[in-house]
């Protein structure tokens, strides 16, 4: 099992393969989750129980324990650090983007894409990680 340090590099990952992708199957759907599990209301659900600024157990979960083969990794070519991210929605689904939830805190899990080119969000992956365009550069990873 391929194992990351970072769980909010993961989530590109996932974004990148399951979301725009769709090489990473079946795609995780929190509201359909939720409802095999009685809740009807997602929204009212995370509200009633003040969730709104976490990841829920049941996606971390689910996104923790998910296998990425290395053979769709080495597929990863670019990665976006976008707010948008559906991922994002399928964690916290109130999530307003406001604060460092998502924030990717260190590149160590680099080593499991050997193929990456180029990363997408040079602004905000300058803010999270300290030093971040010159490991990429190191790497021969363009930023824009």
């Amino acid at each position: 099992m391929t194992v990351f340090r970072d769980f909010n590099f993961k989530l590109l990952v996932v974004e990148k393969l399951m979301y725009w992708d769709e090489t990473l199957t079946p795609a995780f759907s929190l509201e359909q989750h939720m409802r095999a599990r009685g809740v009807e209301d997602l929204a009212a659900y995370v509200e009633e129980n003040e969730l709104e600024y976490t990841v829920l157990d049941e996606a971390r979960t689910y996104f923790e324990d998910l296998d990425i083969p290395a053979e769709l990794l080495a597929t990863v070519d670019e990665l976006t650090f976008d707010g948008g991210h559906q991922v994002f929605m399928e964690c916290a689904p109130v999530w307003d983007g406001e604060d460092g939830l998502f924030d990717v805190r260190r590149l160590d899990d680099l080593d499991l894409l050997p193929n990456l080119k180029l990363f997408t969000g040079r602004l905000e992956l300058e803010h999270m990680v300290p030093g971040a365009l010159e490991i990429l550069a190191a790497r021969g990873i363009a930023v824009r």
